[in-house]
């Protein structure tokens, strides 16, 4: 893999300008998660989930985001699943944004708690069938015997879909963002990095270098 010094591309995203016109960066990012979308960027609302455990252990993984709820960020999984339990234990968590058709990323850092019983049941309800079920027969995380063992627990339950219920181990999570970096690619990697910040109830604004 020697030739993974001379990959290289140029970025040519457009400007950000000093003055973004945004106060909020929640719908700053509302418009650039538009433009992925209608970009035609692929999965434009996966994000990599960041936590790290009670003894500082850093792990990270793909999610989806599901909605922007009272400035949260909203993701579903299992409680009892390895990022369940360390958001138990460390509530600290960060997510990143990339979309590379447009030379763009977002880093988010910020709290993560549990939604309503009620709007994990809403969410659960709207769901393809398979995928309810796949939540509901898979132990996530945990040691299984076998592929087979997997597609057998989903064919039982696939015959009794009505009766199938959302856990109580499964349900949404919000991230409270304290802190929301936009990362627009520009040529001779004279990136745009604009950070903003929560002080109180106010967001700060600073640009930092590349």
């Amino acid at each position: 893999m020697d030739n993974l010094q001379q990959l290289r591309r140029e970025y040519s995203g457009k400007a950000l300008s000093d003055n973004l016109g945004f106060q909020n960066p929640i719908a700053f990012f509302e418009n650039w998660l538009t433009e992925a979308i209608g970009s035609g960027c692929m999965e434009p609302n996966a994000m990599n989930l960041a936590t790290a455990s009670t003894n500082g252990n850093p792990h990270s993984r793909m999610v989806l985001l599901k909605g922007i709820e009272n400035n949260g960020f909203v993701f579903y999984s299992n409680y009892n699943s390895s990022k369940g339990l360390q958001l138990a234990e460390n509530f600290n968590a960060a997510l990143l944004f990339y979309w590379p058709e447009l030379f763009r990323q977002v880093r988010i850092e910020g709290q993560v708690g549990k939604i309503s019983a009620n709007a994990s049941d809403l969410y659960f309800y709207s769901r393809p069938d398979e995928s309810r079920i796949s939540a509901v027969i898979s132990p996530q995380s945990k040691t299984i015997a076998s592929r087979s063992w997997l597609e057998e627990q989903w064919e039982a339950a696939k015959n009794n879909i009505e009766a199938t219920s959302r856990p109580e181990h499964w349900g949404g999570y919000s991230l409270q963002p304290i802190s929301v970096e936009f990362w627009q690619g520009r040529p001779n990697r004279l990136h745009d990095r604009i950070l903003f910040t929560i002080i109180g109830e106010s967001w700060t604004t600073q640009r930092l270098a590349p």
